[in-house]
């Protein structure tokens, strides 16, 4: 690893995530300006965005699934739980089926990532109920999140990033 490579993952492992340096990182080291770049991003979107941390997790579940990105899964899944989220809804998103929730936020949250991601825009009445419930900058931080983690999703797919400790994988294809 090259001295700009090496900066790079000291200021990831320094940051918010912690000393490990899982999932896509390394694998964007081979492009250093990537890379810096793509984990600046993602550090603002996963611990400063405008949006309940709950709201973010399930978001970023319906990209991993939709991308049976399983590092992805097996990394969000405990996030999830832990920001809130409830198992019912996790289980449904990774049956592929859509949830039963409680909360209204959860469902607007939900129903626009999953139309975004399959009709590549979203509708008005989508737009709005997201709207209401995380507010204008809220939405802008969304539809960053789910791009940012449709990058990632990618990265872990494409270099086939295994999970920690020789775990199977959590989703079925």
């Amino acid at each position: 690893m090259n001295e700009r490579q090496q900066a790079i993952l000291e200021d990831i492992r320094s940051g918010p995530r912690g000393p490990s340096a899982h999932g896509p990182f390394l694998a964007w080291l081979q492009s250093p300006d990537l890379a810096d770049r793509a984990q600046k991003l993602g550090e603002y979107l996963r611990f400063e965005a405008k949006m309940e941390k709950r709201l973010a997790e399930l978001a970023i579940l319906t990209v991993a699934r939709k991308w049976t990105a399983q590092f992805e899964w097996y990394a969000h899944k405990k996030f999830a739980i832990a920001a809130g989220l409830s198992e019912d809804v996790i289980d449904s998103i990774e049956q592929r089926e859509p949830p039963h929730f409680v909360n209204e936020d959860e469902k607007a949250i939900y129903n626009f990532s999953i139309e975004l991601q399959e009709s590549h825009s979203v509708d008005d009445v989508t737009f709005d109920e997201a709207i209401r419930h995380i507010g204008r900058t809220g939405v802008t931080d969304l539809v960053g999140l789910l791009g940012y983690y449709t990058l990632v999703s990618m990265t872990l797919n494409v270099y086939q990033i295994p999970l920690p400790n020789s775990e199977p994988p959590p989703l079925d294809p």
